[in-house]
């Protein structure tokens, strides 16, 4: 069983192997929408997030004892450009719970990143190369409850959704 205070994250990914570790970390997170941002002039995209903590919640036996959110910093770095679909980027009032992030190669070594959000939204970066880093910004906190979805809504695309709108 680990402590029920771990070590802050810090992680970098340069590669879809490594992206696919940011994405377990950050299964279950919520964010408003408004903590979510498109940079087109730095050509990079930022979010916050509250990340539940997965390793710190199972024990040994497999039961899930010690719940734990934790706020994180996610940032791409090379993004040419964002789309979203069923979300509403900058919504104060908007929350969103983050399923998975996957990487679809395309003009190697660029491509699109996909943010899966349940209920159908996506967030799609298109990207010159994976460049992206993961970073706890402080304690972490008790949750209430373990995040629970139906199978429908925890099932990851196999690729992009196909209709996007452009952010502004």
């Amino acid at each position: 069983m680990r402590s029920g205070t771990p070590e802050p994250l810090k992680l970098v990914a340069l590669d879809h192997d490594d992206l696919k570790i940011l994405s377990a970390h950050l299964q279950d997170a919520v964010l408003r929408m408004s903590d979510m941002v498109y940079m087109p002039a730095d050509r990079h995209f930022a979010a916050i997030l509250s990340r539940f903590d997965w390793l710190a919640a199972e024990t040994d036996d497999g039961r899930y004892s010690n719940l734990r959110r934790c706020r994180c910093a996610l940032r791409f770095d090379r993004v040419k450009r964002a789309q979203v679909q069923k979300i509403r980027p900058g919504d104060p009032c908007a929350v969103a719970e983050l399923l998975a992030m996957t990487y679809e190669e395309a003009d190697p070594p660029g491509g699109y990143v996909t943010l899966y959000f349940a209920g159908g939204g996506a967030v799609r970066l298109e990207v010159e190369c994976v460049e992206a880093e993961l970073h706890d910004l402080g304690s972490s906190w008790r949750a209430a409850v373990k995040p629970e979805h139906t199978a429908a809504e925890g099932e990851v695309l196999p690729s992009a959704p196909k209709i996007f709108q452009n952010s502004k």
